[in-house]
């Protein structure tokens, strides 16, 4: 399959997760599941409104159903997880991350706990 656009997913991408994607229905999908995971990672990367997709993806209404028929039953997430995994074997390092790193900043407030404004009284 040609790549169109930067969001469409390469060969290599699409072998990762084609297994989640296909169904396991004895009928054949009638719209390729790789142009409406294209048109979902299109929507996701430029925003768009789904009726506002270019016409070379399929139907609005048939990426909009599949998006949150995957999101409800967690293939957005193994998508994503196996995806993540992909780059980083990629990039030499393990699929999973072996540390973290939690940072905070710190936020001042007014000394009595809130804002000024809010906590004067009625003006008389």
């Amino acid at each position: 399959m040609k790549q169109g656009y930067q969001t469409d997913l390469t060969d290599a991408q699409w072998e990762v997760v084609r297994p989640l994607v296909e169904a396991k229905t004895g009928r054949k999908p009638t719209v390729c599941r790789r142009r409406i995971l294209n048109a979902i990672l299109y929507l996701n990367r430029t925003g768009c409104q789904w009726r506002n997709l270019p016409n070379d993806f399929p139907a609005w209404s048939t990426v909009h159903s599949c998006f949150w028929r995957w999101k409800w039953n967690g293939i957005l997430e193994q998508i994503h997880a196996a995806l993540h995994a992909q780059v980083r074997q990629q990039a030499d390092r393990a699929a999973t991350p072996t540390a973290g790193i939690v940072d905070s900043q710190s936020v001042k407030t007014t000394e009595k706990g809130g804002s000024a404004v809010a906590s004067m009284g009625p003006k008389r």
